[in-house]
This record gives structure tokens, C-alpha cells and sequence, in this order.
């Protein structure tokens, strides 16, 4: 009888410790439905809207206005930072507070980066489910960046920076 109710006792702390599902939930997720529908095989990485560091360099030198948005911590940023023209620095744990949100331009081409491309996916993840269709973000981040970009790259035609 005393097993029966520690079985007992446990299955209830368990069901109580449980994440509950609300409405709220069920939205979220049909919103994460829809934003990772096209994810599947090779061109999964487009469908989650990741830029290689090849094609940011090559619309830059196209003249396409990209607009930065750099996620990573102040302290990150003083010591390595994005020189593009219009660059926006907004920590990932400030990025979702309205005044900030209001900062991110809804009308134009907006690449996050970090250092390694994880905390831009996420951000960026989480800004397309809150309505930002034009949010790409850099793969691999500005590690990847850097290990892609040198003289060569950097200086070369645009129809051979993409190669």
C-alpha cells in the first residue's frame, strides 16, 4: 500500500510539475509550423533564411543596402566590431523590448549576426515569428565571415567574389 501512493504521489508531482499547454502555446507553435514548413533536405538552410558569407560580400560590392543587426554584448562589439554603414547593436536580451523592436526596419534587407551564428538564428527565428519577413542571418556568423574574407575575396570583381 505505501508503494501504491509513493507511485501515487509521484505521478502527481510529475503531472503538476508538467509544462501546461494554453492557447498562447498552441499559437506559438502553429507560428513556428509555419515559419519552418519549408525546412526539408537541401534547401532547408534558405527556407530558415541563412545568408553565406559569399553572398553578403557579393551584394555588398552590388551596392545593396544591408542593414546589420548585431546581437552580440557590448563588451563583444568594443573589441570586434561591424563597420558596415548601417549597423545596429542591440544585445539578443534587450533585442524583444518594444523600443528596441521599434529600431529594427521592417522595410528593408536585415542580416543579424553574433560571433558564431547561434544567437542570430535564434533572434532571427524569433523575429520572423513575430512578423519581420525580411530577416536573414549570417551562417556561421562573423567567424565564418572572417575565415571566408580575405584580400583576395575582398578585392575581387563581383562576378568572381561569389566563386
Amino acid at each position: 500500500m505505501k508503494r501504491i501512493r509513493l507511485v501515487l504521489l509521484l505521478a502527481l508531482a510529475a503531472m503538476l510539475a508538467a509544462p501546461s499547454v494554453t492557447a498562447d502555446s498552441i499559437l506559438m507553435a502553429r507560428q513556428f509550423a509555419f515559419l519552418f514548413q519549408g525546412v526539408d533536405g537541401p534547401q532547408a538552410g534558405k527556407a530558415l533564411h541563412l545568408m553565406k558569407p559569399a553572398e553578403l560580400v557579393t551584394r555588398l560590392k552590388r551596392g545593396e543596402r544591408i542593414i546589420a543587426l548585431d546581437v552580440r554584448t557590448p563588451a563583444e562589439a568594443a573589441v570586434y566590431g561591424m563597420t558596415l554603414p548601417e549597423t545596429l547593436a542591440i544585445p539578443i536580451n534587450r533585442l524583444f523590448m518594444p523600443e528596441n523592436l521599434r529600431r529594427v526596419p521592417r522595410d528593408r534587407l536585415v542580416l543579424v549576426v553574433c560571433k558564431s551564428g547561434t544567437r542570430a538564428t535564434a533572434a532571427g527565428t524569433a523575429l520572423r515569428a513575430v512578423g519581420f519577413s525580411n530577416v536573414y542571418v549570417l551562417k556561421g556568423g562573423l567567424a565564418a565571415l572572417g575565415g571566408y574574407l580575405s584580400p583576395v575575396t575582398a578585392n575581387a570583381p563581383v562576378a568572381a567574389a561569389g566563386k
